[in-house]
């Protein structure tokens, strides 16, 4: 299984998009490569080229479906409320059709349905996840302050980067820790790892309600 952790900005910033693969090996993920500054063209073409060698688990960082009238959809609301009971800030989950997430949600869903179009060798399962919490569910209380702080402190980041070897998300290389984007990529990854393989399981989870909202989310 190919591991793929996608962490999305909006159409017009590749600079702050990143896609990072593993290789699911017995119970770890082995890094393989990041790419950043990737455009949704690049994501296809990986997507395919490594469709050819095996089943594909995406996890991606952005909202892929909205709700109907605006504001929460209920699957923000009760992953707000798990933050919260962790110790999170409740402002990490914003509504998809906020003026600050429209344009990143725009994308996620454009691009999953690019992706759901693909003609692949092997199937292509995607699931939506929130990198903060996945790895704010898993830290102990006592480290729950690196989560916190990781996207303004780069020692967090270092640390996060040890905590995901922890977590035998392994093989990462020197520079992860130098964007708050490759960390969160490299968690989107972990969570859509534990949310596909049957011996693991997410630390939460809301199932796709179809048709409006099409994909679990997860952490």
């Amino acid at each position: 299984m190919i591991v793929i952790g996608l962490d999305l900005a909006g159409p017009s910033n590749h600079k702050d998009t990143v896609l990072t693969v593993f290789r699911q090996n017995e119970n770890h993920l082995t890094f393989q490569k990041m790419i950043s500054n990737i455009s949704d063209q690049g994501i296809l073409n990986e997507i395919i080229d490594l469709s050819r060698l095996d089943e594909i688990i995406i996890g991606i960082d952005a909202p892929l479906s909205y709700q109907d009238g605006g504001g929460d959809r209920m699957s923000d609301k009760q992953l707000r409320k798990f933050i919260v009971s962790l110790g999170m800030k409740p402002g990490s989950i914003m509504p998809p059709t906020f003026t600050r997430m429209v344009y990143l949600t725009l994308r996620g869903i454009k691009l999953t349905r690019e992706i759901e179009k693909l003609h692949t060798n092997f199937p292509v399962s995607i699931v939506e996840v929130h990198p903060g919490a996945a790895m704010g569910s898993r830290v102990s209380e006592k480290k729950l302050e690196y989560v916190l702080t990781y996207k303004q402190n780069l020692s967090s980041r270092k640390y996060l980067k040890n905590w995901c070897e922890q977590q035998n998300v392994i093989g990462l290389p020197d520079g992860v820790e130098n964007e708050s984007h490759s960390i969160d990529s490299c968690a989107a990854a972990l969570a859509a790892w534990h949310w596909a393989d049957q011996s693991l399981k997410p630390q939460w989870i809301y199932t796709a309600q179809p048709p409006l909202h099409p994909y679990d989310y997860c952490c």
